[in-house]
């Protein structure tokens, strides 16, 4: 078994740091999350709560008709626990409406559109609150492609992106998330009885013992599968991690100048930030 395990004093105080830091470096004190009874979202919750105090984090609850009650009820569980403001915004109009238009599409599209809907109302009550989107995306997720691009792999600064699913358990457990949140079964919560691992074909806890060889390690697929990994699974993996790439960078701008945006131009010193 690959080592997952983590300081989590340490990364609690690095985390909490970040957000502060980010977070009021670019002019801001308060920041909104997407708050989906998901531990992702919860963990995001907890650390801006500590890094900015309750008062300064909104959790935006974005309910649609077939959303499980639970998923709600949870959210509420984290805003009770951490006394942060709360707001709940129904999905189900916007959604419906535009999808009778397209009767056809698929779940795989409504559930696009649903994540993406949802982050739109979060970059508008950001701008009416004053605040920065907290992104709420793990490094298992991200590595994957397993999110939905300008949906919810959005945000303005992520404090949870460098930590693998079974990471985001462990510091979730320790920072105090409610235990019913951390055990339950991953799910975007995107159709009736989804769930992620069984959209993925595979465990979290099995993939981010590949994904932490493979990235953290830099494993060939030979040294994987020397390692006991099945050959197919690997490989499933990297194709996943290689067909997904287009998501984990900035949109890829036609290089004509001395100083091309995110390719030759991308130092914040250079503005004293």
């Amino acid at each position: 078994m690959t080592d997952l395990s983590l300081n989590a004093d340490i990364v609690r105080e690095v985390l909490v740091g970040f957000i502060e830091d980010e977070v009021t470096k670019a002019g801001f004190y308060r920041v909104v999350v997407g708050l989906s009874g998901g531990v992702d979202s919860s963990l995001s919750a907890y650390l801006a709560a500590e890094a900015l105090g309750p008062n300064n984090v909104w959790g935006i609850l974005m309910p649609y008709k077939t959303s499980s009650p639970e998923s709600v009820e949870h959210a509420r569980l984290v805003v009770d626990r951490l006394k942060i403001n709360a707001m709940q915004i129904d999905i189900t109009p916007q959604i419906d409406a535009y999808f009778d238009c397209f009767p056809e599409a698929d779940h795989v599209r409504r559930g696009n559109k649903m994540a993406r809907e949802r982050m739109t109302i979060l970059f508008d009550q950001s701008a009416a609150l004053h605040a920065l989107v907290l992104g709420t995306s793990n490094k298992t997720e991200l590595m994957l492609g397993y999110g939905t691009l300008y949906g919810d792999m959005a945000s303005a600064i992520n404090p949870i992106g460098d930590l693998f699913k079974t990471q985001v358990r462990h510091l979730a457990r320790h920072v105090g998330v409610p235990e019913v949140i951390v055990q339950k079964k991953p799910s975007a919560d995107l159709w009736v009885g989804q769930t992620d691992e069984e959209e993925l074909g595979f465990t979290y806890e099995q993939v981010d013992q590949a994904l932490y060889l493979m990235i953290d390690k830099r494993y060939e697929i030979a040294n994987l599968v020397a390692c006991g990994f099945d050959e197919r699974f690997v490989r499933g993996v990297f194709a996943k991690v290689q067909a997904s790439q287009y998501k984990r960078r900035l949109p890829l701008i036609a290089k004509v100048s001395h100083r091309t945006i995110d390719r030759d131009f991308r130092y914040p010193r250079d503005w004293g930030i």
